[in-house]
């Protein structure tokens, strides 16, 4: 179980190990900060429903009253490597779990395993108590189609500039472009990749959308 202060989960962030949570009914906790210099977000599984707490702020979702989930693949220029679960329930404001947290003025630290583990548990325990949810994948369809549209745009014309480049014998610029080309089209096929839209049942996560311990 992840306790304590965040200092602490920034020297351990997979520290939620031991036996299962759901098994035994013992609650299972996760934290991490959105920004540097803003309060922690906490999260932990009870028998009957999410505690959570930022700052001054606090409350208690029952499982009944969830109503939606999304698992996302959110990289950013600090983080390639992010992932986010929104959370939407009744009377509750959305939350949002996120498997990095800031650990410097130039670091975000990924917490791979811990987020892992309680995303999944989150599933499980919904699972089990029989809630129905609407569990959905990626990114909005009207965010995501017109984003692919442009991507497409922009890695055709850049494959045309290379193109260019080698009819002019412009061997150097057309080396640059080809590499910015290579890091542009993996990190974009990982983008639209992970997170084309769609739906999942709350017992089946998606794991190409939990990142591997």
């Amino acid at each position: 179980m992840v306790n304590g202060n965040f200092g602490a989960a920034d020297k351990a962030p997979a520290a939620a190990t031991g036996a299962d949570p759901s098994a035994s009914g013992e609650a299972l906790s996760y934290e991490y900060r959105s920004s540097l210099l803003g309060a922690g977000w906490h999260f932990s599984l009870t028998p009957a429903g999410i505690d959570w707490r930022t700052g001054p702020r606090s409350g208690f979702i029952p499982y009944g009253d969830v109503r939606g989930l999304r698992l996302s693949y959110r990289p950013t220029s600090m983080q390639s490597h992010r992932f986010v679960t929104e959370v939407w329930a009744l009377k509750a404001p959305a939350l949002r779990i996120v498997s990095t947290t800031w650990k410097s003025m130039v670091e975000q630290q990924r917490q791979d395993a811990a987020y892992t583990r309680f995303v999944s548990e989150l599933h499980a325990r919904l699972a089990a108590a029989r809630v129905a949810v609407d569990c959905e994948r990626g990114r909005p369809p009207l965010i995501y189609w017109p984003g692919l549209v442009v991507f497409v745009g922009v890695t055709l014309a850049m494959a045309m500039l290379i193109v260019r480049a080698l009819q002019a014998h412009v061997i150097a610029g057309a080396v640059f472009v080809a590499i910015f080309f290579a890091l542009f089209v993996r990190q974009g096929w990982m983008f639209f990749g992970r997170n084309r839209p769609g739906r999942y049942r709350v017992n089946e996560p998606p794991p190409s959308l939990l990142p591997k311990g």
